[in-house]
């Protein structure tokens, strides 16, 4: 098994969460962010006073799956989230030890 985390921009949510789901995968927990990357942040203005924003709002998704699953989600996401601009986000895949269904106690890929 292995566990999907991505971070990715905000308005691109819906996509990758519509890619994801044509990609079969049944579920992803979605979390709101902030960090700063190669961005290094934006400067916005407010009442004319410019102002610099460090951390970037974001959506870390993270998506436990089976194995041969891999790489049509990472399409998934790749495609989905892409917009070719600095900032669209990073995808990291670790190797998950194991699950388990906390109301049925299955565990491993039976858990997913």
């Amino acid at each position: 098994m292995k566990m999907v985390c991505a971070i990715i921009r905000p308005h691109r949510l819906q996509q990758v969460k519509e890619a994801l789901s044509d990609a079969g995968v049944v579920g992803l927990t979605a979390t709101d962010i902030r960090g700063a990357g190669r961005q290094k942040g934006q400067v916005e203005r407010y009442r004319g006073s410019e102002y610099s924003i460090d951390l970037i709002p974001k959506i870390k998704l993270e998506i436990a799956i089976e194995d041969d699953q891999v790489e049509s989600v990472i399409q998934a996401i790749r495609s989905a989230a892409h917009t070719g601009e600095i900032g669209d986000g990073k995808i990291f895949v670790s190797p998950l030890e194991d699950s388990l269904r906390i109301r049925t106690g299955e565990r491993g890929e039976n858990s997913l």
